[in-house]
């Protein structure tokens, strides 16, 4: 049995327990939140402009789409502007500053009707961040920019919490990863030719969960829950904002989610920066989760 918890008001040590046992989390927007979406709204509609972000794909031709969002979310992954307000964010949220770690936050992208489902518009089918090399402490937390509904948002499947996927995590290593395929993804329109971890067998995708929230509310989820993008067929191009921390304490004593099926190497826990001041996990920290012991069953 697992739960759905919406606005509730735990400690962030009794969330993140809750949230290593399998629960979900839903928070309505607040001005911390809708400062983050309101930033991201705007340099997506400046980068559009004269076309509105959620309907532009059906004026533009596919590769231009991608060749803009090539330059748009990298600009908005790396503006100083979007870690100061995740800081402020997070704080907000009454985590620890001196022990939670942030990745940069990443502007998603989901076009309706299959127009762009590749590379930098990549369409996830069902799949656990931690087959992507994070480590089961990491914590998701998801964001729309603009309204969402039940046909482009994102889907759970809980009954995976506790069920091994078969799945080819065990080809993918992010260092490798991150020197190869991060740097073509706007070059698979069309067909995505990078290796990744897939399923390699067929994932019941009911019952599934698909918690709505207002454009600046919070879905928080650990890496571990199966999760996939909803088919968008709402006429609409979802954007939104995702984000992933750690807790540092929890991740040198090893309290996280269990790992039931991931076989990935590598690490991306040299990504986070301390909410407080933007400094790196420790190199020492790091390097015991760069081995194969933290990513094998």
């Amino acid at each position: 049995m697992h739960s759905i918890y919406v606005d509730a008001e735990f400690s962030d040590d009794e969330r993140r327990q809750k949230l290593y046992d399998g629960d979900l989390f839903v928070y309505s927007p607040r001005p911390s939140t809708l400062a983050l979406i309101e930033f991201a709204a705007e340099m997506a509609r400046e980068a559009f402009h004269p076309l509105d972000p959620e309907t532009a794909q059906f004026d533009m031709a596919v590769e231009d789409y991608a060749a803009l969002l090539a330059e748009l979310k990298p600009r908005f992954i790396h503006h100083p502007e979007s870690k100061r307000l995740i800081q402020e964010m997070l704080v907000d949220f009454g985590c620890d500053p001196e022990q939670v770690y942030f990745d940069v936050p990443r502007m998603r992208s989901s076009t309706s009707d299959d127009y762009l489902t590749t590379g930098i518009a990549f369409a996830f089918h069902p799949h656990r961040d931690t087959w992507y090399s994070a480590p089961f402490t990491q914590l998701n937390w998801w964001l729309p920019i603009f309204p969402i509904s039940d046909d482009n948002g994102l889907a759970f499947h809980p009954r995976y919490w506790q069920t091994p996927v078969k799945n080819s995590s065990r080809v993918y290593n992010y260092a490798e990863w991150n020197a190869t395929s991060r740097k073509i993804a706007a070059t698979q329109i069309g067909t995505d030719t990078r290796v990744q971890p897939v399923p390699e067998e067929e994932v019941e995708l009911v019952p599934q969960i698909r918690p709505i929230c207002k454009p600046g509310g919070i879905i928080l989820f650990s890496g571990e829950q199966l999760h996939s993008s909803v088919p968008n067929t709402s006429g609409r191009t979802r954007f939104s904002i995702d984000l992933r921390t750690v807790h540092l304490g929890d991740a040198v004593d090893g309290r996280s989610a269990p790992n039931v099926d991931s076989e990935c190497t590598g690490t991306t826990m040299g990504d986070y920066l301390r909410v407080s001041d933007l400094e790196h996990i420790p190199a020492e920290v790091v390097a015991t989760y760069d081995t194969p012991s933290h990513a094998t069953v």
